[in-house]
């Protein structure tokens, strides 16, 4: 059995999903690769005559059931011809299940998984990463068509509210990427083979986060609201060891993580999942000259740009900052108005996490 990675690539409508299949398929193939994918299922149906605007309740019920069962059919399939290639292979989604629950109402969805044997979670849980595309229609707007797709019709506004809404749905997914839109779409295109890079645990050039002190000024619209408490462990020389309890909906994930830096300009990251129990066995591996960081993190979209903004409760309290990780060199970023800039903390190491951390 090769080693196999099943990654979603998901987001709004006229996102550059298409056009990033065919670079995936292409880049990872000549890199050694086997590369699946597994067809986005609601078009499939459409071109076979659902109609999911439908005012027929039963008949939209079925649907959406159907979708679900087929969707989950196809993945377990490809996964099985996945386990029988020698060479490492990927497992890429054009969508996953839980986009589905972002175009329905949450009883319904609650019912319908319950039919299909599974949760919401199970189905998270299934993929190893899932990289969103913003909709072109948030922050792009010059680029976004309902030409390119045969059954695509909905307008600008309704794009913006199905992407905040699929983001939404994977919100709990510890390897859930948002890649932003840029006026140059090939960009965008590097940033998602960056991140299948990542996934497959190839080494990544280092790259810095843009990073601001700011003060709130107003009402954060749509955004995910999570409890991190992050917690770093003993490790060897340029190896940073970090466990991650994130709070989400009542919920809790736990995740491991390590970077290791192999070059001046490299640096490998392995990041998973983990139970309660290994998370709570690991704790006993904390390092000591380091105290836990606690913080509530409010993720978003602003005209296409993916946001982070952390306010601290340990150490630092009150502290807040705002990070975004996909802006291209000489692109500015477009700053909400609801958030007021103090300082420009790009590259100061003195506001890592890791550096943050330690006790005085």
């Amino acid at each position: 059995m090769s080693n196999i990675k099943k990654i979603v690539l998901t987001g709004g409508p006229c996102a550059g999903k298409t056009t990033a299949l065919v670079k995936i398929i292409e880049y990872f193939s000549s890199r050694g690769y086997k590369v699946f994918t597994v067809p986005e299922v609601p078009t499939i149906f459409l071109q076979a005559g659902m109609d999911y605007l439908t005012k027929n309740k039963a008949l939209f019920y079925e649907g959406e059931k159907a979708t679900l069962e087929i969707q989950m059919a196809m993945e377990r399939s490809f996964m099985k011809m996945a386990e029988q290639c020698e060479e490492p292979t990927v497992v890429i989604c054009d969508r996953g299940a839980l986009d589905i629950s972002a175009y329905l109402p949450a009883e319904m969805w609650q019912e319908i998984t319950s039919l299909c044997g599974t949760t919401s979670a199970e189905l998270r849980e299934s993929y190893d990463a899932v990289l969103h595309l913003v909709s072109a229609a948030d922050g792009a707007e010059q680029f976004y068509n309902t030409t390119s797709n045969e059954v695509r019709t909905e307008g600008l506004e309704l794009a913006r509210t199905l992407d905040k809404k699929v983001i939404e749905a994977w919100a709990g997914h510890p390897h859930l990427r948002v890649i932003n839109n840029h006026e140059d779409f090939d960009h965008k295109l590097g940033r998602v083979l960056q991140e299948i890079s990542s996934v497959l645990e190839l080494p990544q050039p280092i790259e810095e986060s843009r990073k601001y002190i700011v003060e709130v000024q107003g009402e954060i619209e749509g955004a995910v609201k999570s409890e991190i408490t992050q917690t770093y462990l003993v490790a060897e020389p340029d190896c940073e060891v970090r466990l991650r309890r994130r709070e989400w909906q009542g919920k809790s994930f736990y995740i491991h993580t390590t970077t290791k830096r192999i070059s001046q300009n490299e640096q490998l990251v392995t990041e998973r999942q983990i139970s309660k129990n290994l998370y709570t066995s690991l704790l006993q591996q904390a390092d000591p000259y380091r105290q836990t960081i606690q913080k509530t993190r409010c993720s978003f979209i602003w005209k296409g740009q993916y946001f982070e903004l952390d306010t601290y409760k340990t150490p630092c309290e009150g502290l807040v900052i705002l990070e975004t990780r996909d802006v291209a060199a000489g692109e500015a970023v477009k700053f909400p108005p609801f958030l007021r800039v103090l300082e420009d903390i790009t590259g100061n190491k003195k506001y890592y996490n890791y550096t943050m951390a330690v006790k005085h």
